[in-house]
C-alpha cells in the first residue's frame, strides 16, 4: 500500500555497520504528521489524504486555512501536503502518523526542493565549457551564438544562462539504513534534495523490488 510521511531535513552524518562500514546517511524528521482530510472519488475524482506537519502560531494563518484547520479539529500546522492512498478506511481525520510506519531496510523515494542559485551562466547551470584564457582571445565564460543560421532564431529550450536551482527534485529507490521511532528520525542513505530544515516527503520507492 502506498504510505508516505512529511519531513524535516536535519542534516548529514555517517552511520557503521556490523562490518564496521561507514555509510554516510541524511537524518530525517520525519512527523509526527496529522489527516486533515480526506479525498474520496465521490468528491475529488482520486483517493487520498492530506497531511499537516510543522507548527505554526494560529495569528499567522489566514482565515481560510484557520477554518480548514478547525473543521477537522487539528491544531495549526506550517505544512499541507497530499499522498495518494489505496484504502481510504485505514485513515481518519485527525489521526496522528509517525515515523514507524517504515522500517529499516525498505526502499524510499524523497522529494524536495533544490537549493536555489540565483541567475547562473551556462558552465554553472549546464556544465558548458569555457573559452580560451590567453593568446588575445576575448571569449571566456559568454554562451556564444544561439541562432541556428537557416532559420536566423533562438529555438525553444535551448540551454542559456538564467535561474539556476529551487526546483523540484526527488530522489528515487533510497535505502533506510536506521528508524527510531520515538524521536521519529529516519536515517537514509545517501544524500537528499535541499538545504537544512527543508520540506521533504518520502514515501515508498515506486521502483522497489
Amino acid at each position: 500500500m502506498p504510505k508516505g510521511i512529511l519531513g524535516k531535513k536535519i542534516g548529514m552524518t555517517q552511520i557503521f555497520n556490523d562490518a564496521g562500514v561507514a555509510i554516510p546517511v541524511t537524518v530525517v524528521e520525519a512527523g509526527p504528521c496529522l489527516v486533515v482530510q480526506k479525498r474520496t472519488p465521490e468528491n475529488d475524482g482520486y483517493s487520498a489524504i492530506q497531511l499537516g506537519f510543522g507548527e505554526k502560531r494560529e495569528n499567522l494563518l489566514n482565515k481560510p486555512t484557520k477554518g480548514h484547520l478547525a473543521k477537522a479539529g487539528v491544531r495549526p500546522v506550517r505544512f499541507l501536503r497530499e499522498f495518494k492512498v489505496d484504502d481510504l478506511e485505514a485513515f481518519e481525520v485527525g489521526q496522528e502518523i509517525k515515523a514507524d510506519i517504515f522500517a529499516e531496510g525498505e526502499k524510499v523515494d524523497v522529494v524536495g526542493t533544490s537549493k536555489g542559485k540565483g541567475f547562473a551562466g551556462g558552465i554553472k547551470r549546464h556544465n558548458f565549457h569555457r573559452g580560451p584564457m590567453t593568446h588575445g582571445s576575448k571569449y571566456h565564460r559568454r554562451p556564444g551564438s544561439s541562432a541556428a543560421k537557416g532559420p536566423a532564431r533562438t529555438f525553444k529550450g535551448r540551454k542559456l544562462p538564467g535561474h539556476h536551482g529551487f526546483d523540484r527534485v526527488t530522489v528515487q529507490n533510497l535505502e533506510l539504513v536506521k528508524v527510531d521511532p520515538e524521536r521519529n528520525l529516519l536515517a537514509i542513505k545517501g544524500a537528499v534534495p535541499g538545504p537544512r530544515g527543508g520540506l521533504l516527503l518520502v514515501k515508498n520507492s515506486v521502483k522497489a523490488k
